[in-house]
């Protein structure tokens, strides 16, 4: 039977978005717990992009690794664990299930993403490529050849997308028919953009593992720099069914400006909530809602109704933040406590 850990805030994610909303629980002294299995999609960047103050050189398991440390600094536990079940209890906790660890909490954030839809191998290697983030990756590819590997409108719309970066763009079918509309087949055509039909049969890369070049059924042989593959997204919104939250018509989960579902005590930030799959997207929806969740849980001020039932707050009562999360943060070397002041004779 696995361990009962309780805490106030539970975050299941350890991507961008669950980190800031771990980090932000946290500093605003809420005894926080981060749940998640490792890898996901940031995990997957060989280099970092579009984050403001870290260098390109950043892989993604370094910047998460980072993170990671940082957030624990402040007095989080973290888990290395999948969770598999979530219910709400009878007196309104939520019981979340991992394989070695069980968790009672007040409040939840499900930073679960999602996974990439991917073209059946040969492909290039994710990141040396093949990507997945116009957005983030379209700068790299300026006057470079490019391809787009799908068969629905997304892979036309992208294609006429790079044509502002390069003005060599390929749609790969690799062997399936189009599967966009009249309008979608109209515009492509008349964008300058080739449209291969043949399956992919293998992969050339070079020595720094960058892909080169594709060849296919028919024997011909094109040079990529790069590419990205539009299969779809499927999210991971199990935990969130489970909890009874609403789910939109394209399988994300429903929430409000702030992150909140359907649900009272449950938020979900990062892919697995629409908008842009950005990094510091993820990351201002994770600090969003890790605001949102303290406004929630802290103690301070007291409504009128609530100081009716209570009476005047005596001094030893404050302050609200546990003995835990006070001793924590005391030791962290940015407290301000901890630190000697400074005398006319430094």
């Amino acid at each position: 039977m696995s361990e009962v850990e309780t805490y106030e805030v539970a975050v299941v994610g350890g991507g961008p978005a669950g980190l800031t909303a771990a980090l932000y629980t946290t500093r605003l002294g809420h005894e926080t717990a981060l749940v998640d299995r490792g890898g996901g999609r940031a995990a997957m960047m060989a280099d970092t992009h579009n984050v403001i103050g870290v260098t390109e050189d950043t892989s993604g398991k370094e910047f998460l690794q980072a993170g990671l440390e940082q957030v624990k600094s402040y007095g989080a536990d973290h888990y290395r664990d999948f969770v598999t079940d979530a219910a709400r209890t009878d007196d309104g906790q939520f019981r979340l299930e991992g394989g070695d660890v069980t968790i009672l909490a007040d409040s939840v954030v499900l930073a679960t993403g999602f996974s990439d839809g991917r073209p059946d191998p040969p492909a290039p290697r994710t990141a040396r490529g093949l990507h997945y983030c116009l957005h983030c990756d379209a700068y790299m590819f300026v006057d470079a050849s490019v391809y787009v590997m799908g068969h629905d409108a997304s892979a036309a719309h992208v294609a006429m997308i790079m044509l502002n970066f390069t003005d060599e763009v390929d749609i790969l079918l690799n062997g399936d028919e189009p599967t966009w509309d009249e309008e979608t087949d109209t515009q492509v055509r008349a964008h300058p953009v080739d449209i291969v039909e043949e399956e992919v049969t293998g992969v050339e890369n070079g020595e720094d593992g960058w892909l080169e070049a594709m060849t296919f059924e028919d024997g011909t042989r094109r040079e990529y720099r790069g590419g990205f593959a539009m299969y779809g997204s499927k999210y991971n919104t199990n935990l969130a069914e489970q909890l009874d939250c609403d789910i939109n018509d394209d399988g994300t989960i429903a929430v409000d400006d702030h992150g909140a579902t359907s649900v009272d005590g449950v938020w979900a930030v990062g892919d697995v909530v629409p908008g842009h799959n950005q990094v510091p997207v993820a990351m201002g929806q994770g600090a969003r809602a890790g605001i949102d969740v303290h406004y929630g849980l802290r103690t301070y001020p007291m409504s009128l109704e609530e100081l009716d039932d209570h009476g005047e707050i005596s001094p030893d009562e404050v302050p609200a933040i546990s003995q835990r999360q006070r001793e924590r943060a005391r030791a962290h070397e940015s407290n301000v406590s901890t630190k000697q002041p400074e005398t006319a004779d430094d």
